[in-house]
């Protein structure tokens, strides 16, 4: 599986790539592997302030509904639209075009705290 390194992990299997002042958040190939077929998809509404921990999105698949949580703390900027008609882009492009939310106002601690690439690599239990 793909974990890029430019990316965060957590151990609920969100990302998270930080580009300047925007926090970009999805879920990541081995979670929607896990999930299944995606779907359904519901993102929030921008402007709702999430902590870390909080239920930020909830997602269906053919197998379960799941909820994603935030990673880190901060406000919504924006939620993906285009998985409103495609959720399936989760599963076809988890890193690119399935990214789920875009967040900022965030803590550079609570970035520092999320796992490297080989470290959730390691929690998943895969080899390098």
């Amino acid at each position: 599986m793909n974990f890029p390194n430019d990316l965060k992990y957590t151990k609920d299997h969100e990302w998270v790539r930080v580009d300047g002042g925007v926090a970009t958040v999805g879920i990541t190939e081995f979670a929607q592997h896990e999930l299944g077929e995606i779907v359904f998809a519901e993102t929030p509404a921008p402007g709702r302030s999430v902590s870390k921990g909080d239920s930020l999105c909830v997602v269906e698949s053919t197998k379960a509904a799941s909820d994603v949580y935030a990673p880190i703390a901060g406000k919504v900027k924006e939620g993906n639209g285009a998985l409103q008609g495609n959720p399936q882009l989760i599963n076809t492009d988890p890193y690119g075009e399935g990214w789920m939310v875009k967040l900022e106002g965030f803590s550079a601690g609570d970035i520092a705290a999320l796992m490297s690439s080989e470290q959730y690599r390691a929690l998943v239990g895969e080899k390098a």
